[in-house]
């Protein structure tokens, strides 16, 4: 199955709110950001804090083209807590880190527009 990032892709096929809650989406507050050399695409290692009950989590990140490395940390973000680990190169992404194709296809960053306690999940 491929997901188009098009913002003119028809909608995916229709499903549940319980398949929707299998995905657990959460807010977590990002700890670190380093550049990730390595990557075959330019991306950033990021350290994100899911707060007590998930604890702090890691993931590799497209999102060079609209953040600066020092302007990540600090930032609320969403991701996907419960995805199983994904190897990247050398490194070990542990959350898939949401975020929306801008214009050029670049990510846009998902996140609360207000800040909410780390760990909160999406519903």
């Amino acid at each position: 199955m491929h997901l188009s990032h098009a913002p003119d892709a028809p909608a995916a096929e229709e499903t549940d709110f319980a398949t929707f809650l299998k995905a657990d989406i959460r807010a977590g507050t990002i700890l670190s950001a380093d550049e990730f050399a390595e990557a075959r695409k330019p991306s950033y290692r990021l350290l994100i804090d899911f707060g007590p009950a998930i604890g702090c989590k890691k993931s590799c990140a497209q999102i060079v083209a609209n953040y600066a490395r020092e302007d990540l940390v600090g930032r609320q973000i969403a991701a996907v807590v419960n995805f199983p680990p994904r190897q990247i190169g050398p490194a070990m992404s542990e959350v898939l880190t949401l975020g929306f194709a801008d214009d050029k296809g670049d990510v846009v960053l998902f996140a609360p527009d207000q800040t909410v306690p780390d760990g909160s999940r999406l519903f």
